[in-house]
Protein backbone atom coordinates (compact mmCIF):
# COMPACT_ATOMS: atom_id res chain seq x y z
CA UNK A 1 0.00 0.00 0.00
CA UNK A 2 1.45 3.01 -1.05
CA UNK A 3 1.56 6.05 1.83
CA UNK A 4 0.05 9.26 0.83
CA UNK A 5 2.58 11.97 1.62
CA UNK A 6 1.18 15.43 2.60
CA UNK A 7 4.12 17.67 2.07
CA UNK A 8 6.31 18.14 -0.26
CA UNK A 9 9.54 17.23 0.38
CA UNK A 10 12.06 19.46 -0.31
CA UNK A 11 15.93 18.92 -1.96
CA UNK A 12 18.28 17.69 0.18
CA UNK A 13 21.12 19.78 -1.02
CA UNK A 14 22.67 22.05 0.79
CA UNK A 15 24.76 23.91 -1.53
CA UNK A 16 28.12 22.41 -1.75
CA UNK A 17 27.75 20.74 -5.16
CA UNK A 18 30.76 18.75 -5.42
CA UNK A 19 31.54 15.31 -6.61
CA UNK A 20 33.08 12.88 -3.97
CA UNK A 21 35.29 9.72 -5.67
CA UNK A 22 32.74 7.49 -5.49
CA UNK A 23 30.41 10.07 -7.91
CA UNK A 24 28.07 10.60 -5.11
CA UNK A 25 27.74 14.86 -4.26
CA UNK A 26 29.97 15.93 -1.18
CA UNK A 27 27.27 17.79 0.03
CA UNK A 28 23.51 16.45 0.10
CA UNK A 29 25.51 12.74 -1.05
CA UNK A 30 22.79 12.18 -4.04
CA UNK A 31 23.94 10.93 -7.48
CA UNK A 32 23.91 12.97 -10.78
CA UNK A 33 21.09 11.37 -11.65
CA UNK A 34 18.85 11.67 -8.32
CA UNK A 35 20.00 15.29 -8.22
CA UNK A 36 18.93 15.81 -12.06
CA UNK A 37 15.83 13.86 -12.10
CA UNK A 38 14.48 15.20 -8.25
CA UNK A 39 11.92 17.35 -9.60
CA UNK A 40 10.10 14.79 -11.60
CA UNK A 41 10.48 12.09 -8.83
CA UNK A 42 7.66 10.96 -6.70
CA UNK A 43 7.96 11.68 -3.13
CA UNK A 44 7.54 7.95 -2.69
CA UNK A 45 11.03 7.79 -4.51
CA UNK A 46 12.27 10.67 -2.54
CA UNK A 47 11.84 9.61 0.27
CA UNK A 48 13.98 6.42 -0.50
CA UNK A 49 16.88 8.44 -1.64
CA UNK A 50 16.67 10.89 1.30
CA UNK A 51 17.44 7.39 3.50
CA UNK A 52 19.95 6.33 1.00
CA UNK A 53 21.64 10.16 1.40
CA UNK A 54 21.77 9.36 5.30
CA UNK A 55 23.25 5.52 5.09
CA UNK A 56 25.77 7.12 2.28
CA UNK A 57 26.32 9.86 4.26
CA UNK A 58 26.75 7.63 7.51
CA UNK A 59 29.15 5.44 5.55
CA UNK A 60 31.70 7.96 4.29
CA UNK A 61 31.83 9.44 8.38
CA UNK A 62 32.87 6.29 9.36
CA UNK A 63 35.45 5.65 6.53
CA UNK A 64 37.17 8.79 7.01
CA UNK A 65 36.84 8.18 11.20
CA UNK A 66 38.81 4.34 10.21
CA UNK A 67 41.27 6.34 8.01
CA UNK A 68 42.25 8.91 10.86
CA UNK A 69 42.42 5.89 13.45
CA UNK A 70 44.75 3.89 11.53
CA UNK A 71 48.34 4.32 12.77
CA UNK A 72 50.73 5.14 10.16
CA UNK A 73 52.81 1.74 10.89
CA UNK A 74 55.99 3.10 8.23
CA UNK A 75 58.89 3.48 10.86
CA UNK A 76 61.71 5.93 9.71
CA UNK A 77 65.29 4.11 11.07
CA UNK A 78 68.37 6.72 11.44
CA UNK A 79 71.29 5.45 9.76
CA UNK A 80 72.83 5.63 13.15
CA UNK A 81 70.47 3.29 14.78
Amino acid sequence: MKQIEIFEINSPCIGVCQSGPKGFCLGCFRSREERLHWNSLEQDVQSKIIKACGLRKKRAKQQKTNKKKTPDNTQQFDIFD
